[in-house]
């Protein structure tokens, strides 16, 4: 079984982006594939590298039984596009900033915007809640929620194709 991974990409990686990368791991633990599914989150702007997610972004996510522990950081299109089988963008400008990054049409393959994978909420980008109150951050969440339950459904099934292919 060849192993999964995704990036998750929003502007300063403070606050969508790692709420997504947090909420994807709690899926894929709870699913029992933490070995076979591997999650990270970047921005597409360096202002916030080193730092951990919004201290808004973490109370809201924790709230709801989920762990932000990532550390900010710059989207590295050398070693993300080689690292990532999906790099998945909050909102239309992150997408249109990755695009411009790739160099390939197997890169450009990789590219998704997690609007693509929301079902139950009309929204065709994941707002930034950074400028929100509480109201923004819950939003959010619940955008996220639904946009990786439903990614986790792809990923398994491209998991499970991959091993039909290999047995």
């Amino acid at each position: 079984m060849k192993d999964k991974k995704i990036l998750f990409v929003c502007l300063g990686n403070i606050c969508r982006s790692p709420a997504a990368e947090g909420v994807m791991s709690a899926l894929i633990e709870k699913e029992g594939l933490s070995e076979s599914i591997r999650v990270d989150s970047a921005g597409t702007l360096g202002y916030h590298i080193g730092e951990n997610a919004d201290p808004r972004m973490k109370a809201h996510a924790e709230k709801r039984g989920y762990n932000l522990t990532s550390i900010s950081r710059k989207f590295n299109p050398q070693k993300d596009f080689d690292e990532f089988d999906y790099i998945v963008t909050m909102d239309n400008s992150n997408y249109k900033e990755i695009k411009k990054n790739a160099s390939n049409n197997e890169q450009k393959d990789k590219i998704f915007k997690m609007a693509r994978f929301i079902k139950n909420h009309k929204v065709d980008e994941v707002p930034d809640p950074y400028y929100e109150g509480p109201e923004g951050f819950e939003y959010v969440l619940d955008i996220i929620e639904d946009g990786c339950k439903e990614l986790l459904s792809k990923v398994k099934d491209e998991i499970k194709q991959s091993d039909k292919i290999t047995n």
